[in-house]
C-alpha cells in the first residue's frame, strides 16, 4: 500500500511476526473459556412470525444538533472550496478542467468525500498485521496534513478485536482448520488453476458443496471464490427485462449491483414490513411490465437473513407465507447469519425451525463465520445443473483455491460436529453468550442498539457526525478496535458503531469493553435512551452504573424476559 504526494512518499513498513509462545499465540486468538457459565444454548423463536421492532428513538434536540452538526460541516466545506478555487488551485486539481481536459469528479459529486469524509479517514481501512482474532495488530500511522496521505513509524498496537467478521472464532494460526489447509497446499497447490467449466474443479470443490448442501438441508450447492460476486453475478442467470425484483430497502449493495446488471425491475418496500410488501406485489401483479402491462416472467423476493447495519432478522415466516400465497421466489442473503445464528449455526431457517426447502434459493459467504473467502448458491439441483453453465464466474473467473476449501470443510464439519465433537456446539453457545450480554449491558448503561438479541453484530448510534470519529479515536486509545459507520451505508443522522461479537471474546474482555464504552459514552454524551426498547424500564431512561451491569447483567442476558424482539 503506497501513498503519493507532491511532499513525500511513503510506505507501510514492513512489520516482521511476532515471535510468541504457542499457549501465549493461541489465547490471543481465541480466548479460553473462564466458566461453563457464560455459555448460552440459543432456542428457536417460539413465534411463527415476528412483529414490527420497537425501536429507541433520541430525544428531539440529539436530532437537531445532528442536523445542525452536518450544517455546519457543509457550510464551512463551501468556503473552503470557494477560497481554494481563488487562491489555491493548485491543491483542487481533481476538480477543476486541466488543460482542456473535464474533471474526473465534479465539485458536487466529490464534496463529501472531500470536505467530510476526508476529515476522518484515519477512522477507516486501518491497516493490520497478523492474525484478526481475539486480538488485532494494528498498524500505527500518522498523517500531518488533514490524511492527505499517512506516515508508518513501524510500530504496532495490540487491540481487543471488535471490528472483525470472526463470528466463531476460526480466524486462528493453529488448529484442524490451519492444518488442513497447510495440507491441501502440498497435494493441490495454492492457486485453483483456471475457470471451474475448464480446469478449475478439483475434487475437493466437489466435497465442499456436497458438504455444504448437507449443513443447509437443499439437495445442492455451489461454491464461488467471492462473497459479494456470488451475488453481484448471480441474477444474471436468473432474471432478465421481464422478471421483477422485490428488494428490502435495507438489502447489500451486492444484491442491488448484481440487479442492476441483470436489467431487471425493482421495486423496494420498506424494511422488515410485511403489510407494505403484500401491497407491492398486489400492485405489481395487477400492473404487470412497464409499457405493455403483461404478465411479469417471474417475480422474486430478495431479502438479508439477518440485516449486517441493523442487526434484525429478516421475517422469515411471514416471507414464506407471502410467497407461497402470491407464487413468488424467495431468494435469502445469509452472509451473517449462516454459522453465527441458530441452535445448530443453521442461520435464519434454524432460528424459526423453518424447513430450508422453503425457500428457492439461499445465498451466504464463508467470510464472517467460516474463517475462509468465498462465497456459495444452494437450491434444488436442476437449478445449479443450470447455473454452472450459465454463470460467468463459472466460465470467466478463477475458482476458488484448495486451502479456501480446506478451512470451509474443516470449519463446517467442526460445526456439525463430525470434527472435534462438541467444539463447534461451544462455539455457538460462545457467541450467543457474548452478543446478548454486550447487547444487555449497552442498553442498561443507557444507549441506543439496534437488532435482535441473538444477532453477533451489534450497532450502537452515535449520531452527531463528529462523535463517530472521536468515539472510534478515543477507543483505540483504550486498545479495543470498532469500526464506526456513517452515511451513506445508514441514514443521515444516525451514525454508529457497529460491533462485530465473535467467539473467540471472553467474559472478562466484555467486561473490559463495557468499562471503556461506558467511560467514553459518558465523555460524549452518548447515553441518551429513552427505555422505548427495554422491556425492564417500563419506559423510563436505563441508566444503570457500571458495577450494577458487570454485577447481574451476566445471568439476566440468558432469559428472553429482559429483550423486546
Amino acid at each position: 500500500m503506497t501513498y503519493t504526494s507532491s511532499a513525500a512518499t511513503t510506505r507501510v513498513k514492513l512489520i516482521p511476526p511476532k515471535e510468541l509462545p504457542v499457549l501465549v499465540q493461541k489465547e490471543n486468538e481465541y480466548g479460553s473459556l473462564t466458566s461453563k457459565e457464560f455459555l448460552l444454548e440459543t432456542k428457536r423463536l417460539k413465534s411463527k412470525s415476528l412483529g414490527p421492532p420497537i425501536m429507541d428513538t433520541p430525544p428531539y434536540y440529539i436530532v437537531l444538533i445532528t442536523y445542525l452538526n452536518y450544517l455546519i460541516l457543509i457550510i464551512l466545506g463551501h468556503i473552503h472550496d470557494f477560497l481554494g478555487l481563488k487562491f489555491q488551485k493548485e491543491k483542487h486539481t481533481d476538480v477543476i478542467e486541466q488543460d482542456g481536459y473535464a474533471p474526473w469528479f465534479s465539485k458536487f459529486e466529490s464534496f463529501y468525500v472531500r470536505r467530510l469524509k476526508k476529515r476522518i479517514d484515519d477512522c477507516f481501512a486501518r491497516p493490520t498485521t497478523g492474525v484478526p482474532g481475539r486480538f488485532i495488530e494494528c498498524i500505527d500511522r500518522i498523517s500531518h496534513n488533514m490524511n492527505d496521505f499517512f506516515t508508518y513509524p513501524g510500530s504496532t498496537t495490540m487491540c481487543l478485536n471488535l471490528s472483525s467478521y470472526n463470528y466463531l472464532g476460526f480466524a486462528q494460526s493453529k488448529g484442524q482448520c490451519t492444518d488442513a489447509a497447510l495440507d491441501s497446499i502440498d497435494k493441490y497447490g495454492v492457486q485453483s488453476n483456471g475457470p471451474r467449466t475448464l480446469i478449475g474443479t478439483t475434487d475437493l470443490h466437489v466435497e465442499a458443496e456436497r458438504l455444504i448442501a448437507t449443513f443447509l438441508g437443499k439437495e445442492d450447492a455451489m461454491i464461488f471464490s467471492q462473497g459479494y460476486g456470488t451475488n453481484a453475478n448471480f441474477f444474471n442467470a436468473f432474471l432478465d427485462s421481464k422478471c421483477l425484483v422485490i428488494s428490502d430497502e435495507l438489502n447489500h449493495t451486492s444484491i442491488r449491483t448484481g440487479v442492476r446488471l441483470s436489467g431487471a425491475t425493482v421495486r423496494i418496500f420498506k424494511h422488515n414490513d410485511m403489510t407494505a410488501l403484500e401491497k407491492l406485489i398486489r400492485e405489481q401483479i395487477v400492473l404487470g411490465q412497464p409499457k405493455t402491462s403483461r404478465p411479469w416472467k417471474k417475480i422474486i423476493i430478495c431479502v438479508e437473513g439477518l440485516f449486517s447495519m441493523e442487526g434484525t432478522l429478516c421475517n422469515l415466516p411471514a416471507l414464506i407465507e407471502l410467497k407461497k400465497k402470491y407464487k413468488c421466489y424467495l431468494y435469502v442473503d445469509e452472509a451473517h447469519s449462516i454459522g453465527a445464528m441458530g441452535p445448530t449455526g443453521r442461520g435464519v431457517c434454524d432460528v424459526f425451525g423453518v424447513d430450508p426447502n422453503e425457500i428457492d434459493i439461499l445465498m451466504g459467504t464463508f467470510t464472517k463465520s467460516f474463517g475462509a473467502a468465498g462465497g456459495y448458491i444452494a437450491c434444488d439441483k436442476w437449478m445449479i445443473d443450470r447455473f454452472r453453465l450459465d454463470l460467468s464466474t463459472c466460465s470467466y473467473g478463477e475458482s476458488t483455491p484448495a486451502p479456501v476449501l480446506a478451512q470451509i470443510i474443516s470449519s463446517t464439519r467442526t460445526i456439525m460436529g463430525q470434527l472435534h465433537p462438541g467444539e463447534g456446539a461451544e462455539r455457538l453457545q460462545r457467541i450467543a453468550f457474548n452478543s446478548r450480554y454486550l447487547r444487555l449491558g449497552l442498553q442498561r448503561l443507557g444507549f441506543i442498539v439496534y437488532g435482535h438479541p441473538d444477532s453477533p453484530v451489534i450497532p450502537m448510534l452515535l449520531y452527531c457526525p463528529s462523535k463517530m470519529p472521536a468515539f472510534s479515536r478515543m477507543m483505540l486509545q483504550r486498545k479495543i478496535a470498532v469500526v464506526v459507520v456513517a452515511y451513506p451505508a445508514t441514514p443521515l443522522i444516525e451514525s454508529r458503531v457497529r460491533f462485530c461479537m465473535s467467539a473467540s471474546l471472553t467474559k472478562e474482555d466484555i467486561d473490559y469493553l463495557l468499562r471503556h464504552v461506558d467511560e467514553v459514552g459518558d465523555k460524549l454524551f452518548l447515553k441518551v435512551s429513552s427505555g422505548k426498547a427495554n422491556v425492564e424500564e417500563d419506559g423510563r431512561p436505563p441508566r444503570w452504573s457500571i458495577e450494577e451491569v458487570l454485577e447481574k447483567t451476566p445471568q439476566d442476558c440468558k432469559y428472553d424476559r429482559f429483550f423486546l424482539d
